[in-house]
């Protein structure tokens, strides 16, 4: 079960590892609203991330998960999809 929800620390780390993308937490937290082009992830690079949840979480993520545009976004859909779990 999960207590604390997906964190834009989380979504930096996988950022990193899924799509090969640098990006602080506090940069991520502090303007949640950027698009992730410009934080050097494209859709290819978001569906590595959602893969990654899915298979940590053991939980479908919504298939259109990839087409979110934002960290906000995307943190908000993934806090939505765990706590329905």
């Amino acid at each position: 079960m999960i207590t604390t929800g997906f964190t834009f620390g989380e979504l930096a780390a996988l950022m990193k590892q899924s799509a090969g993308a640098t990006v602080d937490p506090a940069q991520l937290e502090a303007a949640p609203e950027t698009p992730f082009g410009e934080l050097g992830v494209d859709s290819l690079g978001l569906l590595g991330i959602v893969g990654e949840l899915e298979n940590r979480h053991g939980v479908a993520l919504p298939t259109d998960a990839e087409r979110c545009k934002t960290p906000a976004e995307f943190v908000a859909l993934v806090n939505n999809t765990l706590a329905g779990v």
